[in-house]
């Protein structure tokens, strides 16, 4: 899951982020309203966390633009509480809104309701080297087997295949299965690889190009 968190206090934006993180949640932070629209437009986001009173761009106006593009779910989090506050926010097009201060619980808890409400991909089907993904089911055969693999392996693995046999560079990889602050030392996409090479079996299906990155 990929979660957008909108918020212009950016000690409360970095903390909401660091506790999702620790939720094996990929968050991107923006801090205000044009920033939000410009990452949006960029990612496919699971989950927008938006405040409402934002510099640049307005809350209010976010939500009523990711509306119009088909984003994903908008939870409002903000400190506007009062019932008239939170018609008007629903009314906008905010799936869920939540009301400052918090408990983390029930955030993490929202966000994951609305993620499970969102309507599933309607992508096809992905083959290459008897290799077939299927996003909206979010499964996974190869040569008739199924192979189960965890959130990233899944997200590298539809990299790959998209690129229809290309090259996948390494930056390219970790984009598609960790946020933006993710870190490029720690050797996650090397131990993914490692492991979704694995479970995919004989004969191997993914090369490694060094110095460069992946292919099918």
């Amino acid at each position: 899951m990929r979660v957008l968190v909108v918020e212009d206090e950016e000690r409360l934006a970095d903390a909401v982020a660091h506790g999702l993180r620790l939720h094996a949640i990929a968050v991107d932070v923006a801090y205000d309203g044009q920033d939000a629209l410009d990452m949006a437009a960029y990612v496919d986001y699971d989950v927008v966390v938006l405040d409402r009173d934002l510099p640049e761009v307005h809350g209010d106006d976010v939500c009523r633009r990711l509306r119009e593009n088909g984003g994903g779910p908008v939870l409002m989090l903000t400190a506007a509480g009062q019932i008239r506050d939170k018609v008007d926010g629903l009314a906008l097009g905010a799936d869920d809104y939540l009301v400052k201060p918090f408990a983390f619980a029930e955030l993490v808890a929202r966000i994951r309701a609305l993620a499970r409400r969102a309507p599933r991909s309607s992508a096809p089907p992905l083959e290459r080297a008897g290799i077939r993904l299927d996003p909206a089911r979010r499964t996974v055969i190869r040569d008739g087997r199924p192979v189960s693999l965890n959130r990233k392996e899944f997200d590298v693995l539809r990299a790959l295949l998209s690129a229809g046999g290309e090259l996948v560079t390494s930056g390219e990889l970790r984009k598609s299965a960790w946020d933006e602050y993710a870190d490029a030392t720690t050797g996650a996409l090397r131990v993914t690889i490692t492991s979704l090479r694995k479970k995919l079996g004989l004969p191997p299906a993914i090369q490694n190009v060094p110095g460069k990155g992946y292919r099918l």
